[in-house]
């Protein structure tokens, strides 16, 4: 499991993430995607090297560049005319502090610090979940309410995968049946952004390769938070559920392929299309 996950946390590292940034707009992103590469290369170096003080050092190294990353947020928020935002700028704003809580995680990890008395491999899991349940999902709810924001299923789903990411976070430290409750109201955001991809953004251009991306994603969508329905329900209530190495296998890798990659290349190519 260790190199599967690793091999997806570097697909966040050196595509996801930069990709993502450049969909965002607004101060900050277009330079931090231009520098991303150089944070990447030593966290994902430190992914490959034993636990101690080197791979801890350079898994510092990227968690720095995710914490600056989230400190554009506040920025976002200073230059808006409130404090009160609209559904799609808080599902920015989570991308853009989801990824510091993966640089944490990583370091920790790397160091062999069992951070709030996690497990290691909890720890280890934490970092791709926060690349792309955190940044990604976030990010796709918000520019499917950006694309549709008259309907109410765009801004509900932009909603409820912050707040359902954050439950997960917070089952964590509460319990399991709490972080049910996340994966219940993550879920619905995402199954929402399936929907609408499928129904509506699959039809925005003539570009075959753009719809049969989005295709993809809202496709493999339906498929992976069905899988993470099934293992938040079993944890909670005793019954029986995949593996952590099932899951990264099947929704993890489901997830970092035929959801975050192909969804962010269907944007950017749509965004080259249809300026």
């Amino acid at each position: 499991m260790t190199a599967l996950v690793d091999l997806i946390v570097m697909l966040g590292m050196f595509a996801v993430i930069p990709i993502g940034l450049t969909l965002i707009g607004g101060p900050g992103t277009a330079s931090a995607a231009r520098l991303w590469p150089l944070a990447a290369v030593p966290g994902a170096l430190s992914l490959w090297l034993p636990r101690g003080a080197l791979a801890t050092a350079l898994a510092t190294a990227y968690a720095c560049a995710t914490l600056v990353l989230a400190a554009l947020a506040p920025l976002r928020l200073r230059r808006a005319r409130s404090c009160l935002t609209g559904p799609a700028e808080i599902a920015v704003l989570t991308a853009l502090v989801a990824p510091s809580v993966a640089g944490i995680a990583l370091v920790a990890e790397r160091s062999g610090h069992r951070l709030f008395g996690f497990d290691l491999k909890i720890l280890a899991l934490t970092v791709p979940h926060f690349h792309f349940a955190g940044f990604t999902a976030a990010l796709i709810a918000a520019l499917v309410c950006r694309a549709a924001p008259d309907r109410p299923a765009a801004r509900a789903a932009a909603l409820s995968v912050p707040v359902g990411t954050l439950l997960v976070l917070a089952g964590y430290f509460i319990g399991n049946w709490t972080q049910l409750l996340g994966a219940l109201v993550l879920t619905t955001g995402m199954w929402l952004v399936g929907l609408l991809t499928w129904r509506e953004l699959r039809t925005l251009t003539r570009d075959r390769l753009t719809g049969g991306l989005f295709a993809v994603s809202s496709t493999v969508l339906a498929a992976t938070m069905l899988l993470a329905l099934w293992w938040a329900l079993g944890r909670a209530a005793g019954f029986p559920h995949p593996t952590l190495t099932w899951m990264a296998a099947t929704h993890g890798l489901g997830n970092a392929l035929g959801f975050a990659l192909c969804s962010l290349l269907a944007w950017r190519r749509l965004e080259e299309l249809h300026p």
